[in-house]
């Protein structure tokens, strides 16, 4: 309303006389109200604008001259945040749309592990209180057994030959230090210095051949430890991996089998022909891992028969040479085996590597 009465005060002719005064008009009243009210209320918003600043959002453009229609007036918030808003809201939509997908993949895979879980979990308490059925391959399952057993008793000759070790160590070095001791009481002992000589190079002899016989003995432990902890391991693990296949094809073997005997609706028939596709797949899995055990369990006798034959003969020659006091064999043997003995102080690691 004041602009239009401003306009029209701006706009408005003076009338003036002849001698230069300016008229009386009779709107002159009430133009001077309107001046004296759009004053104030300029002075009014001044100090606002003074006291908070000013209102960027709701600033204004005029599209037409001074006192246009307000039809032409654009707020500048809608320019300014338009593009912004846009480009935010893609951006954030984007950015649920993935982590929704991330969420159903998980929530799909949980879900597939507790019901395998369950069915595994019940087929196996069915077969423990006898309810449920199970496949059986009784000559594979003899074998693994002859394994697992031939398993027990070389980690038993594992031990005693590390028990073995240890002590044949001790007593070579317990040799060695009495060699030291006979030698020194040669030099300080005149009348007993032939005595005390040839007990300290007796102790010296029977050192060295102590420590030819500890690498003999050494490679034997080592090479057992290998086939024990390692080969035999190895192909156990292949064995857990099929028991476990086992469980998943006969679970649902059971489970095909317990559809098949309901009803033939359409919504069962579905559920038979799911259970059928999840039926195959256990049933080739565990035939792919029944082969490889299979398999794995030949080569481990191969390899068993091999290794061993070398390793028992080896230490056959090696305790026999040395109990023979035959220094030459014992050395023979080790050369026969391409074993290379330490030389002393070994064991301890370079001044370069403590670095």
């Amino acid at each position: 309303m004041t602009d239009s009465i401003m306009s029209k005060a701006a706009t408005m002719e003076i009338p003036i006389n002849s001698n230069g005064d300016t008229g009386t008009l009779p709107e002159d009243d009430s133009l001077e109200q309107a001046a004296k009210l759009q004053w104030s209320l300029d002075e009014k918003d001044l100090q606002q604008v003074m006291v908070s600043g000013p209102n960027l959002n709701e600033t204004s453009i005029v599209s037409g001259g001074y006192g246009g229609a307000a039809e032409g007036i654009i707020p500048t918030s809608s320019i300014k945040g338009s593009n912004m808003h846009h480009s935010s809201s893609s951006s954030s939509m984007m950015a649920e749309e993935a982590t929704r997908g991330v969420a159903v993949e998980k929530l799909e895979t949980v879900k597939k592990w507790g019901l395998n879980t369950y069915k595994c979990t019940k087929q196996m308490i069915s077969e423990r209180f006898g309810r449920g059925s199970r496949t059986v391959d009784l000559e594979l399952e003899a074998q693994i057994e002859v394994l697992r057993d031939t398993k027990r008793k070389y980690e038993n000759v594992l031990r005693l030959a590390r028990a073995l070790t240890n002590h044949f160590y001790n007593m070579v070095q317990t040799q060695h230090a009495l060699g030291d001791t006979f030698a020194d009481l040669s030099q300080k002992s005149p009348e007993l210095r032939d005595e005390f000589g040839y007990n300290a190079e007796t102790q010296k002899l029977l050192c060295k051949n102590g420590e030819t016989l500890l690498g003999a003995v050494n490679f034997f432990v080592s090479s057992i430890n290998t086939l024990v902890n390692k080969t035999m391991e190895d192909t156990l693990m292949t064995i857990k991996m099929y028991e476990s296949a086992r469980l998943e094809f006969d679970a649902y073997r059971s489970d095909l089998e317990e559809l098949s005997l309901g009803p033939r609706d359409a919504v069962a028939m579905a559920r038979i022909e799911a259970a059928q596709q999840q039926y195959q797949v256990q049933k080739d899995k565990y035939e792919r891992l029944r082969s490889d055990v299979i398999i794995k369990l030949k080569f481990l006798e191969e390899n068993k028969v091999k290794v061993m034959h070398k390793q028992l003969l080896l230490f056959h020659n090696a305790i026999s040479a040395y109990f023979a006091g035959n220094q030459e064999q014992l050395e023979q043997t080790l050369k026969q085996f391409n074993i290379k003995l330490r030389p002393p102080g070994a064991d301890k690691p370079s001044w370069l590597e403590e670095q």
